[in-house]
């Protein structure tokens, strides 16, 4: 009995110790900011740690994991246009054999909408992948809620 306690607390004490070894080099943000009684627009932004990287949305095919954002559908608000982003660095990855654009130390996609409503929440999901010159971390789903007032 007495080995199968110190076996138990082994096993826990390694995946403690295991998960306080996540990497998490990427924290977003979100935000809103009125244009008009009738637009807004919604701001996510990446914050990445030194010698990490974030992929733009438009990386080709056979390449790494594109950052991707996705709105869920409203009644309270309609999208405008496209999703934008600043101009990536662009690179030939090794990794991938292919030129990608990617982003390091921060950046903000921004979303036009149009409001039908005085104030909504603003919700949908972003995928992302991020790497450094060593290594990626497998690509995360992340949900967000943003209110628009």
């Amino acid at each position: 009995m007495k080995k199968l306690f110190l076996a138990a607390t082994a096993l826990l004490l390694f995946a403690l110790h295991t998960k306080a070894q996540i990497l998490t080099p990427v924290t977003w943000s979100y935000g809103a900011k009125k244009t008009s009684a009738t637009e807004a627009t919604i701001f996510i932004k990446a914050t990445i740690d030194e010698g990490w990287h974030v992929y733009s949305q438009f990386v080709k095919d056979g390449g790494p994991v594109k950052t991707t954002i996705t709105f869920n559908s409203s009644n309270a608000y309609s999208l405008v246009g496209a999703t934008i982003e600043p101009k990536p660095v662009t690179r030939m990855e090794k990794a991938f054999n292919m030129e990608v654009g990617f982003f390091e130390h921060s950046v903000i996609f921004q979303q036009k909408i149009k409001l039908k409503a005085k104030q909504t929440t603003v919700t949908g999901k972003l995928e992302y992948m991020t790497c450094n010159d060593q290594k990626c971390l497998p690509p995360d789903d992340i949900e967000f809620s943003i209110p628009v007032k």
